[in-house]
């Protein structure tokens, strides 16, 4: 079988890898066929070579995956779905955007046009799935982001201290500055609490992030952008994962961490609650809430039993969306 996936292949430009550069090799290591739009870093040429992808592969594929966001990126999937419609080509969104629901409110007519007519909606999320059926879309499955957990060495937290973990691109949708506000409370009982944080540079947000350190007079770890492999091993020397979010789908570097045994501190938005159980596998706390966050980051430091728990419960978790067994979910799409 061969594909055409589109969708933002821009590692190379200094920015995380996204689903079309994980999913998309695991399907080559399946035996797909597998062509690929875009890695062009300026949005206007990106959406060409899209575009130009579309003609040069129309009669080869038998799928079209559009990796489908909220913002900006959204007018990629409207223009490639269109295209793929007008040639006859199955065409299939995969939805990422955790703000997709406000933009099915925002271009109702034009969401019909792109989700009406694929082959089939995937959503990562349950909460995107509910989200779209609320709308009226019928045509949609659930199949989640997967890892292969063979990758991820588990280390086992049997008591945590305030050592904190954030791996996301600096963008406010992430809400970066929340946990510098975090560390700063969390200073305040444990002098020697550090905070490093992971990723890339997305919309300006890690000048204002380091300068708002600076502000509150608190040293943070800022990496840059590392590859999975190198965060991973930083992880070690972490023991809580906090998640600050303000919008969010199903976040690959949340199940990550958790298949490395970090507990989870998470906003609770999106689809994290349809992800991870509060107080079960993780502690959610309102949007934007640093007390709460703060508060729940002390409760698990003094709780010994409870990080022992959140570690085992998060792995397990994770092990349930391994790439073995969410593959056959996709081979039953495709086939």
């Amino acid at each position: 079988m061969k594909i055409l996936y589109l969708g933002n292949k821009l590692s190379k430009n200094g920015l995380n890898k996204t689903t079309i550069e994980t999913l998309g090799i695991n399907f080559e290591n399946e035996g797909l066929s597998v062509f690929y739009a875009s890695d062009k870093k300026s949005f206007s040429i990106r959406l060409l070579d899209m575009i130009k992808a579309v003609f040069q592969f129309r009669n080869q594929v038998s799928y079209i995956l559009i990796d489908t966001y909220s913002t900006k990126a959204f007018w990629y999937a409207f223009v490639c779905s269109q295209l793929a419609r007008f040639f006859n080509v199955k065409y299939i969104p995969i939805l990422h955007g955790g703000d997709l629901p406000y933009r099915l409110k925002l271009n109702p007519k034009l969401c019909r046009m792109v989700f009406v007519n694929a082959y089939k909606n995937v959503a990562p999320s349950g909460y995107l799935k509910k989200a779209f059926e609320k709308e009226g879309y019928l045509n949609v499955i659930h199949i989640p982001n997967s890892i292969e957990i063979k990758n991820y060495e588990f280390k086992q937290r049997n008591e945590v201290n305030p050592r904190l973990l954030w791996v996301r691109a600096f963008a406010n949708i992430y809400n970066p500055k929340m946990a510098v506000s975090v560390l700063f409370q969390l200073q305040k009982t444990y002098s020697n609490a550090t905070l490093t944080m992971v990723g890339p540079d997305k919309d300006g947000s890690l000048i204002t992030t380091k300068a708002f350190a600076d502000q509150l007079g608190v040293k943070v770890n800022f990496t840059g952008k590392l590859s999975k492999e190198d965060w991973c091993r930083l992880a070690i020397d972490n023991d809580i994962f906090i998640n600050t979010t303000h919008f969010d789908n199903m976040p690959v570097s949340v199940m990550e961490a958790m298949a490395l045994g970090l507990p989870l501190v998470s906003t609770n938005v999106g689809g994290i609650p349809y992800l991870v159980s509060n107080n079960e596998n993780a502690i959610l706390v309102n949007d934007n809430d640093v007390e709460q966050m703060t508060t729940s980051i002390l409760d698990l430091i003094s709780d010994k039993e409870k990080a022992f728990n959140m570690s085992q419960n998060g792995r397990r978790l994770i092990e349930q969306i391994d790439w073995d067994i969410v593959k056959q979910k996709w081979f039953s799409l495709l086939k």
